[in-house]
């Protein structure tokens, strides 16, 4: 493959995605998009199989990719084309608390026919990315996923940027969505994980690159509950940012990024490959189960032989650092699911046993109580400016990516060792039987959202309400 067939292949545009999308010009720092979620049918798995009727925002899956710059104000307006009211969560975005897109939290849900204009300024570079936060397990089950990209207003040197929106699909074997949603196996076990995974809303296949380029990999998790762990080999990676915000570049342990269900990662890759030759990116987390989600092809003549000198720290977001001395402190506690040895807990005030919370679909409970809507009395109370720390207990089996709206934390440690380095996040994943440590400055008030991010473990329970008092 030649350079000018290269930039011409549609391998390429799978991979990158990023470009923005018509209807977008900024006027007086203003960033406009039109979203409509509705019914569409679209081609997942090729033409071989045929297409799946899908629910999608503009037609599409995953939706429009939304493209700003640090320092803009996001106008989005929302008509609602599907046969159920919704919302769009921004997930990740630092926020007004009524534009964040929780039903009955922090707004009524936008009925059929209806619509919403979501506003707020966009403070935070990074990479994040939206879905609804209205019978969620099955509406993103569904396809209403997609990434919002904030540009730093002085971006590092790079030779091309990447987008991978992962996903995953659970697909009967005429390609139609399985009608499953909402199982109890999949509420009380490790949620609705697909058999069929999805780059950019299609199956992914191999992705050109020219040797000694330098590119930026902008990975985002929108599936329902798969924990995608990608090895990347012996490719020259560094991560540079975690969940939107920079960090310490760093090269992965092992090779391999991990990624819970809402997580996100930007990456530099020096493409350290030869002319023909290719690097495959395997997803290996569930061990048994390790496939090749794609691989690196290199085509056509070297632009450097070496790695350039080039920066690959990010500019710093405008975040509040915590003050441990002064925080105050809490303990929550995660138990439930299978084999999870829990008794019973708390539902609307009344104390159930398991077997009465199974019948109503209840298997999680936090700090011994289940929650059963978005609006419930809070965990914990903060004053405004307040540091709060804390100290997170998985008596579960299971995985677990917790996430906090309207805050970014920073991760101290795991089971009692310090984290390093230094991560800032809104979504961290807690290993079963872990104990971790986090620490957030109580900067953004309102009643925010805290729960499990695989989506059936929050509707069966783990989920429960942070209070930011002003």
């Amino acid at each position: 493959m030649k350079r000018r067939q290269f930039l011409q292949s549609p391998l390429l545009a799978l991979a990158a995605t990023g470009t923005a999308w018509p209807g977008a010009a900024a006027a007086d720092n203003i960033r406009s998009y039109n979203l409509r979620p509705a019914p569409t049918t679209v081609n997942v798995v090729g033409r071989r199989w045929g297409d799946t009727d899908v629910w999608a925002y503009n037609g599409r899956v995953p939706g429009p990719v939304i493209r700003a710059v640090q320092g803009e104000t996001l106008v989005a307006r929302v008509d609602n084309g599907l046969p159920e009211p919704t919302t769009v969560h921004w997930h990740g975005i630092r926020l007004p608390h009524g534009m964040d897109g929780v039903p009955h939290l922090t707004q009524a849900a936008i009925a059929p026919g209806a619509s919403f204009e979501y506003r707020f300024p966009l403070e935070d570079a990074g990479t994040y990315w939206y879905h609804p936060h209205a019978s969620s397990s099955e509406q993103l089950g569904r396809g209403l996923t997609g990434a919002l990209i904030v540009e730093e207003r002085e971006p590092i040197r790079i030779d091309r940027e990447l987008l991978w929106v992962l996903d995953d699909w659970r697909l009967e074997s005429d390609a139609s969505v399985r009608e499953d949603f909402g199982n109890l196996h999949d509420r009380s076990h490790a949620g609705r994980i697909g058999n069929t995974v999805t780059v950019n809303g299609g199956l992914a296949e191999p992705t050109p690159v020219l040797p000694g380029e330098r590119l930026r990999l902008r990975l985002v998790n929108t599936a329902n509950a798969r924990v995608f762990g990608l090895n990347f080999g012996d490719l020259d990676v560094h991560v540079i940012a975690t969940d939107g915000h920079p960090v310490e570049p760093h090269r992965p342990p092992a090779g391999r990024v991990t990624l819970g269900p809402g997580m996100r990662a930007d990456l530099l890759i020096d493409v350290n490959l030869s002319p023909d030759q290719q690097a495959a990116v395997v997803d290996d987390f569930y061990r048994s189960r390790a496939y090749t989600l794609t691989e690196f092809t290199a085509v056509g003549t070297p632009v450097r032989d070496q790695a350039p000198d080039w920066s690959r720290a990010l500019p710093a977001n405008p975040l509040s650092v915590p003050v441990l001395d002064d925080a105050i402190r809490h303990e929550l506690v995660f138990t439930g699911g299978a084999r999870g040895g829990m008794h019973g807990a708390e539902l609307d005030g009344e104390y159930l046993d398991l077997r009465e919370l199974a019948r109503r679909g209840k298997f999680w409970a936090l700090n011994e109580v289940v929650a059963h809507h978005h609006h419930m009395p809070p965990l914990l109370t903060a004053r405004l400016g307040q540091t709060v720390v804390l100290d997170m207990e998985n008596r579960t089996s299971w995985h677990h990516p917790i996430h906090l709206h309207g805050h970014v934390f920073q991760v101290l440690g795991r089971d009692g060792e310090a984290a390093t380095p230094v991560e800032w996040r809104d979504t961290v994943l807690m290993n079963p039987l872990e104990r971790v440590r986090i620490a957030f400055v109580a900067d953004n008030p309102g009643d925010w959202m805290f729960h499990c991010h695989v989506l059936e473990h929050q509707e069966a329970g783990m989920m429960g309400v942070v209070r930011v008092e002003a």
